[in-house]
């Protein structure tokens, strides 16, 4: 990957994206009828996907909770926000400590445009454009500098993101998982969880529908094991690694993740 890779700032109606389809899926309105052709095509296939975005979700808010309110940290990275939504990051940690600090980063521009107008009277909240892969970029950022300090610990997320970048030795998920921890101190965390699936079918078709639909934003599909890899060295929290919707639910009633075609796999590595 070329590192300093210009971003595109115009918003393309005639092809889908990750962050717009994860967006119909949630029930939101910032899409276009190309997205939700490309959700209809996938739900063809994988009808549980739209269960598998909120159950996401849903993990994604309980690991904020957690962090904020057991561990104590107050500053998030979110690498690939997608668009806002209700009970985003900074609105689950800031509601137990109005002090938290968070940076979103996502490569559309959709995403910046309606990230800047949300958190436009947050001054404790930044979106930034970048490619999740762009350390350098994303670090040194003027909005990442202002509000994140990284002599104390951080929660790093890469909450479904992982699967839109394909494996490369120097920008794979491995390369950039390492390129941040080395950033960080002791007692940081990061998130990780991705779409996986045990069967060999389901990971070619999903991986292949989703790379010609997006026109190359795309990694794959991979399994459980490939997920443990990313890990390596650090304490993970309980339950595991697990399918995310079983990731310390709510109540005994919380939404399970009923089918498994494919399932949204991970947790939470805490840096010793």
């Amino acid at each position: 990957m070329e590192s300093e890779k210009r971003l595109s700032t115009k918003i393309d109606a005639t092809v889908p994206t990750a962050a717009r389809m994860y967006d119909h899926y949630l029930g939101g309105k910032d899409n276009y009828a190309v997205d939700r052709a490309a959700c209809e095509e996938l739900d063809k296939v994988v009808p549980s996907t739209r269960a598998l975005a909120l159950n996401n979700r849903r993990f994604l808010q309980r690991v904020v909770r957690t962090l904020t309110g057991e561990y104590g940290i107050r500053q998030f990275l979110d690498h690939g926000s997608g668009l806002p939504t209700q009970d985003n990051v900074h609105q689950v940690s800031q509601g137990i400590d109005p002090a938290s600090r968070v940076v979103y980063v996502d490569n559309d521009p959709m995403v910046l445009v309606h990230g800047r107008a949300l958190l436009e009277q947050n001054e404790r909240t930044a979106v930034i454009q970048a490619d999740l892969r762009e350390n350098d970029q994303i670090f040194s950022h003027p909005d990442t500098q202002r509000l994140i300090d990284f002599s104390l610990p951080v929660a790093v997320l890469f909450n479904s993101v992982f699967h839109c970048i394909p494996d490369s030795d120097t920008d794979g998920p491995l390369s950039v998982i390492g390129r941040v921890v080395e950033q960080l101190v002791p007692g940081s965390c990061l998130v990780m969880c991705q779409l996986v699936s045990e069967d060999a079918e389901v990971r070619k078709f999903v991986t292949d529908f989703m790379d010609q639909a997006t026109q190359g934003h795309w990694g794959r599909v991979r399994e459980q094991k490939d997920v443990a890899e990313w890990f390596e060295g650090m304490e993970i929290l309980d339950p595991g690694l697990v399918e995310v919707s079983t990731w310390r639910p709510d109540t005994e009633v919380a939404p399970r993740q009923l089918t498994q075609e494919w399932i949204e796999f991970g947790g939470v590595g805490r840096l010793r």
